[in-house]
């Protein structure tokens, strides 16, 4: 069989609800590898915090961070990084706009430094995975170089409002996104950006077609991955309208639902261990 991207979200896809990669499914990409197809990861956690499963798929490709705004080769610095951040003049004029709502606090993330406006020991708790350097206080103030991305934390009530003010007022500028339950985030990046983009990118320097491409998604990021994947998967816990568009519905994360897909597709022989 010729060759294949495999492209994997982590939460929610890769990753059971403990954070973990079933053994199962760790056994069916250990396979697809050796039966000589590439596996990538294309998440929106920084690298930081998706590191530890990059080693220990042992990948060797380069890796989507931030939902496509930066894309790089853990393993070969003569790869050309890509990273395209937010202007600081817009991150400014969002945070600006964002005391008109309910929020509870606003994140930004400098590849590996992170930025808090509000102490909060949960947010604290999420962001220092990696540990990363953490600085606390209003991102008016401390913020002087363009973010990667920008994470709001509003109060449930106003998610849509503040999406609907940064459609109508941002949109030449900024994406944005929302998190899945039960963090209700809206996460901004730069205009253009999508996980799609960065497999484009890896996908044309392994010299993979778009249509040899597998992908494997559950949330409100994953949609343009999905469509642009030869085969775009979701997982059996995704979001509605992502399964609306996928060319297959799988199993949860829970379920092994990637080992199932690749079983079939990739005709792998997965034997069971015992």
């Amino acid at each position: 069989m010729k060759q294949h991207l495999i492209v994997l979200d982590l939460d929610g896809t890769l990753l059971s609800d403990e954070k973990v990669i079933t053994e199962k499914t760790e056994h069916a990409l250990k396979t697809a590898r050796e039966a000589g197809h590439q596996v990538m990861i294309a998440t929106g956690r920084p690298y930081r915090a998706s590191e530890p499963y990059y080693r220990q798929l042992n990948l060797d490709v380069p890796i989507v961070n931030f939902n496509g705004a930066f894309v790089h080769h853990p393993k070969d610095r003569s790869w050309k990084t890509f990273h395209e951040p937010i202007s600081l003049p817009v991150v400014s004029d969002v945070v600006e706009a964002l005391q008109d709502f309910n929020v509870h606090n606003v994140v930004a993330e400098v590849m590996d430094d992170v930025y808090i406006h509000r102490h909060d020991e949960k947010l604290l708790n999420i962001f220092t995975m990696g540990d990363p350097a953490v600085t606390i206080g209003d991102i008016r103030s401390y913020l002087n170089d363009n973010p990667t991305s920008l994470l709001i934390h509003p109060e449930l009530e106003d998610q849509e409002n503040i999406r609907r003010h940064l459609a109508e007022v941002h949109a030449e500028v900024i994406d944005h996104r929302r998190w899945g339950a039960p963090w209700h985030v809206i996460e901004v990046i730069r205009h253009g950006l999508n996980k799609a983009v960065g497999i484009s990118k890896v996908s044309q320097w392994l010299n993979i077609p778009q249509e040899r491409i597998i992908a494997f998604g559950d949330e409100d990021n994953d949609y343009e991955m999905i469509e642009y994947a030869g085969t775009g998967v979701a997982m059996g816990n995704a979001i509605s309208g992502l399964k609306s568009i996928a060319d297959e519905v799988t199993g949860t994360n829970n379920e092994d639902g990637i080992a199932t897909v690749l079983e079939e597709r990739l005709n792998l022989k997965l034997e069971s261990k015992i």
